[in-house]
């Protein structure tokens, strides 16, 4: 069994490629739950809704979220009415947020709920939200507090931040399903998600970090910035922001204490040295997965 901690896009490319390479039913992911949010009556999960897209073969690649084949009916009735409109949910995937909130409002848990939707939709990797508990994550901005969306979507992650936020960390727990997936894997990797809006969130809920301080030699990181620079989304600036250095050295450091392995990509190769004084293995090799025997490469170096 491999677990992989997983954001977004990122893991969800990481996961495809990993499940090409053993049998899929071996993997299973913890998913960042610190997006999720209610909208319009309706709970959304973003990360465990691109992973299982992904893992189906339905993501929109073109938008890198939601559903290939989309249309946006709803959407564009609720802007005309004066509704809020700028959190785009196109109309096939408004059935999974329906289909979710209708089973949590019957008493379901998220995880049983996930579950459920990966079995309608074929996936075989086993996706378990990290806590069936409500945490948040925000942010403290030049324009005050903000929840995750806000900053994401609406302010397009253009804003300084100062401070990140995981409101009800502190108060959840991991699910069994999840302490037992760590605890039982013969791997556990850590996606290249953003590390400070993706993994940590995962990391701050109780007994996760503890489990991986313990099994550090069994636990392999991708370094999700590449020459110093993220290949989509903010966590080059957000590292800047929160006083980071921005490199694959950084992101190390940020995770001191809780790998074994590092993967960081072949424009960082001079930079192998450097991390492996930080006491930990390196591997260098491609980690950009937008071909596919790229993505392979870095599935085979993963299992390696």
């Amino acid at each position: 069994m491999i677990t992989v901690l997983s954001g977004g896009v990122g893991a969800a490319r990481l996961l495809d490629a990993l499940r090409h390479c053993v049998d899929p039913n071996e993997l299973t992911a913890i998913v960042n739950v610190g997006d999720d949010l209610t909208m319009h009556g309706l709970t959304i999960c973003p990360d465990l809704d691109t992973i299982m897209y992904t893992l189906a073969g339905l993501n929109n690649q073109e938008l890198g979220w939601g559903l290939q084949g989309e249309s946006w009916r709803v959407m564009d009735e609720l802007d005309a009415l004066g509704g809020e409109a700028w959190f785009r949910l196109g109309d096939r995937d408004l059935a999974t947020h329906l289909y979710r909130s209708q089973r949590l409002s019957h008493g379901a848990t998220k995880t049983q709920v996930t579950r459920e939707l990966c079995e309608r939709l074929g996936v075989s990797v086993r996706l378990l939200p990290v806590t069936d508990d409500p945490v948040a994550t925000s942010f403290d901005t030049e324009l005050g507090r903000l929840s995750f969306q806000e900053y994401f979507v609406r302010h397009h992650h253009g804003v300084a931040v100062s401070a990140i936020h995981v409101e009800g960390a502190d108060e959840a727990t991991a699910t069994d399903e999840v302490l037992h997936a760590l605890r039982t894997a013969s791997k556990i990797v850590l996606a290249p998600s953003n590390p400070l809006i993706s993994i940590d969130p995962i990391l701050r809920i109780a007994g996760i970090r503890d489990v991986l301080e313990e099994r550090r030699d069994d636990v392999v990181a991708v370094s999700p910035i590449i020459d110093g620079h993220a290949l989509k989304g903010p966590a080059d600036r957000l590292l800047a922001e929160l006083g980071h250095e921005v490199s694959c050295l950084g992101v190390v450091d940020f995770y001191k204490g809780l790998v074994g392995t590092w993967i960081i990509d072949e424009a960082d190769a001079a930079r192998a040295d450097d991390v492996r004084n930080r006491g930990v293995h390196v591997i260098v090799t491609t980690t950009i997965m937008a071909e596919r025997e790229n993505a392979a490469r870095l599935a085979a170096a993963v299992l390696s």
